[in-house]
């Protein structure tokens, strides 16, 4: 088939491009051109790249049109935030592709009220803040479509992508790169709430495979939304003594009240710990599992432990004594 990926050079498009080309699809990626994958593969020598700035045509009114114009049999949305943006390209897309595929994300869902949240909301409030509240409206607009007989869609939503090339989302639910620092040299860490809150990784190939399988399994993956994350999830005081151990030292965390957190925190930090914790989310992955023979390779410590030994090894992360010898 003909795959064409919106986004395709980014996180999730890293792994599943190379995927695509060596199950024989011919592949198109459609990005701005600004940064290379994350991980090379000899499969891109393969792979038509489109450049093309999304924001800038949705506001003009052709990028939908131009990936319609690709001819392609499946269309993978990598790269949409906002719902009229959905919309547009569904209507270009309707009746001319076999199936288009979109990347959500897990905070289509609210804070958790009890877990694991499963794909229909139950267990968690509602969606919180306009980058959960757009997923969540895609994804119901996408199932709508495909039940009243217009396009076939399917949504997949991950969780926090971890992998080679970028920083995760840390044991404090932020990017800090102190956090990881205070950690290897033993020092105190100072802990916003209870320790208790959740976090739920998942590795940028495991979506990979996700969506590679929805592709193969387009039947079963007709009209319907998943959850892709690893098989367990973090909590916030696990997190931090796991990563503890990589560096051969003992945590000690110091539990603080948000107020006393986001004083001695800087705000961009202090808001993305905020965001993350006060969710708490634990996602179900059997209905992935049953349709889709969804089977994570990575536990949640396993990837982020690889993303951190990546970030070491290119000098992106400073810390005060190397990884112990742990395997990846």
């Amino acid at each position: 088939m003909r795959i064409v990926v919106i986004g395709g050079s980014g996180h999730v498009g890293t792994f599943l491009v190379p995927r695509l080309v060596r199950a024989g699809h011919e592949v198109v990626t459609i990005s701005r051109g600004t940064r290379q994958p994350y991980v090379p593969a000899p499969e891109w020598q393969q792979v038509r790249q489109v450049t093309a700035d999304r924001r800038q045509e949705d506001l003009a009114g052709t990028f939908a049109g131009r990936v319609a114009g690709l001819g392609a049999d499946v269309v993978v949305d990598m790269l949409c935030y906002r719902s009229e943006s959905a919309l547009a390209l569904v209507e270009a897309l309707r009746g001319r592709v076999g199936h288009l595929l979109h990347c959500g994300s897990v905070w289509r869902h609210g804070p958790s009220r009890k877990v694991p949240i499963t794909e229909d909301g139950a267990g968690a409030a509602d969606p919180v803040g306009e980058y959960g509240i757009e997923k969540d409206r895609i994804a119901r607009m996408l199932k709508a479509e495909t039940a009243a007989g217009g396009l076939v869609t399917t949504s997949l939503h991950p969780g926090h992508i971890v992998g080679p090339g970028w920083h995760p989302v840390g044991p404090l639910g932020n990017f800090d790169p102190t956090t990881w620092y205070t950690l290897s040299a033993g020092r105190p860490l100072r802990m916003p709430g209870s320790g208790t809150e959740l976090m739920h990784h998942v590795h940028a190939d495991d979506v990979a495979q996700a969506f590679e399988h929805a592709i193969a399994r387009r039947d079963a993956a007709a009209g319907e939304d998943f959850s892709i994350v690893a098989p367990t999830a973090l909590n916030v005081r696990g997190y931090a003594e796991i990563a503890a151990d990589w560096f051969g030292r003992t945590a000690t965390l110091e539990s603080v009240g948000w107020d006393a957190f986001r004083e001695s925190t800087a705000a961009e930090h202090a808001e993305a710990s905020w965001q993350h914790l006060s969710r708490s989310q634990c996602l179900s992955i059997d209905k992935a599992r049953r349709l889709l023979d969804y089977a994570p390779r990575y536990e949640p410590d396993q990837a982020v432990l690889e993303a951190v030994r990546w970030l070491v090894d290119h000098g992106q992360l400073e810390t005060a004594g190397p990884l112990v010898d742990l395997p990846g």
